[in-house]
């Protein structure tokens, strides 16, 4: 990857960061759109990292949250911060939902659910991928997010068989 991603100490929207959206990212975060389920990038990736604003490169999610919720959508327990996500009522869809956006891009991410994990929190932050773009753990220091390195130094990954067992107390 390119400095183009690299981390800065301001997240925001920007012309230039828009323009380098695919038509799907466009769709998503600025349009509010939803990708298919079980058809986009992350829904099934496993390996340790985090996810990140790919309009802005605010750090959003860490895999160490992340499980498998069975909708074909990436499914956290929560955000990587408290202050790195914002809600709002969301009323499309002849339906109440709670939208995700980042807080610093405004970006529409996926909607939060009260039907996630007991044991860990309860909640379900059903994301899009094309909202996100996915920085491995090897990369963190290069990409400029070395700080969230820590999140996995007691465990390397989150695997299959933690994400199972996530998923089963839900």
């Amino acid at each position: 990857m390119g400095n183009e991603y690299r981390k800065t100490s301001e997240y925001r929207k920007t012309p230039e960061g828009l323009s380098k959206l695919t038509a799907d990212q466009y769709r998503v975060t600025q349009k509010g759109g939803t990708e298919p389920a079980f058809g986009n990038a992350y829904w099934d990736n496993h390996r340790p990292g985090i996810y990140v604003d790919v309009v802005s490169g605010e750090p959003l999610f860490a895999s160490t949250d992340k499980f498998d919720s069975g909708t074909g959508w990436p499914s956290f327990t929560r955000p990587i911060a408290a202050d790195a996500v914002s809600t709002r009522t969301d009323r499309s869809l002849w339906m109440s939902r709670t939208e995700v956006r980042s807080a610093h891009a405004d970006s529409h991410l996926g909607h939060v659910f009260a039907d996630g994990p007991r044991a860990q929190g309860g909640l379900r932050y059903c994301m899009n991928s094309a909202a996100l773009r996915f920085v491995p753990v090897e990369e963190l220091e290069e990409q400029g997010y070395g700080e969230f390195r820590n999140l996995f130094d007691d465990a390397d990954a989150t695997s299959d068989d933690d994400n199972k067992a996530i998923n089963d107390n839900a």
